[in-house]
């Protein structure tokens, strides 16, 4: 899409016709990825883009996508990835799963964690997240690596049995209101240590076994991006953290008129603006 103006008013040129454009903001989060089983790393943060000023063509429907949280693993083994979320020519990537024994941090919008065995912590996207923290190369000392969040690293482990943090997630006030987006998830740990915790916005908890296993504070808070926490019991009974969705949130002037929208995401005004807040898949046109 290539913008002029025609008769002093801003346009785009789409498929060969001018359309006249409007400016909005967005938010775009991809899905979390899932926390790694048996001495599972936390899951990375699904990656997160924020801007003002973004050009639209009016009259033309516009793709929005939300990605899905990565799936738990079961007993032993890497997290899966969250998967891609989109506005118009904009996408977030998915958040690296958190590697188990046996398995590599996932790479992703942020990186998952490394656990005990598999060192290296995944790699995330500059201007999007941060890489997973290391584990720590030892069969002694079982504390993993948090995975990455928006806002900074994972947590690398040390030479303690304690699992590490996630990174912290990255706020907005897209909404009307100041939220923390995409934090990294937690790593596990060793048999009466402490796991790591989920970084601040919405990551879940490490698992360490005197905690049931199945708590639903080890998964990435839905719609926020966020990573998994990693599961410390290899057993095929227990599930690490799944990663939590991603959102799609767009806004522009209250005064300007309401766009039309498929998908069913929240419409509503907040001070001068009119926001559109996606949680599922769907289009939008100005």
């Amino acid at each position: 899409m290539s913008l002029t103006k025609l008769g002093g008013i801003l346009s785009a040129t789409l498929n060969g016709l001018n359309w006249p454009v409007k400016t909005v903001e967005y938010l775009v989060v991809a899905g979390g990825g899932a926390g790694g089983g048996y001495y599972g790393a936390g899951g990375g943060a699904g990656g997160l883009l924020q801007a003002s000023g973004f050009a639209v063509a009016t009259g033309s429907a516009l793709t929005i996508t939300v990605g899905a949280g990565g799936a738990a693993v079961l007993g032993q083994g890497l997290g899966a990835n969250g998967s891609n979320s989109v506005f118009s020519t904009i996408t977030a990537t998915g958040g690296g799963g958190g590697s188990g024994v046996g398995s590599n941090a996932g790479n992703g919008g942020s990186g998952g964690g490394g656990c005990t065995t598999n060192t290296t912590g995944g790699t995330g996207i500059s201007g999007q997240g941060f890489a997973g923290g290391d584990g720590f190369p030892s069969t002694g000392n079982r504390g993993s690596g948090g995975g990455g969040g928006a806002g900074s690293v994972g947590i690398a482990g040390a030479s303690t049995n304690n699992g590490q943090n996630g990174g912290t997630g990255q706020a907005s006030s897209i909404s009307g209101s100041r939220v923390l987006y995409a934090g990294g998830g937690g790593g596990s740990t060793a048999t009466d240590y402490y796991a790591g915790i989920g970084g601040g916005g919405g990551g879940g908890n490490g698992i360490y076994p005197p905690v049931i296993p199945d708590t639903p504070l080890k998964n990435g808070v839905p719609n926020t991006g966020s990573g998994g926490g990693g599961e410390a019991i290899q057993a095929a009974t227990y599930y690490s953290g799944a990663g939590g969705s991603g959102i799609v949130i767009i806004r522009h002037p209250s005064y300007l008129t309401q766009a039309a929208t498929t998908g069913s995401p929240s419409i509503y005004i907040a001070g001068p603006w009119r926001v559109y807040s996606f949680t599922s898949s769907g289009t939008i046109t100005f």
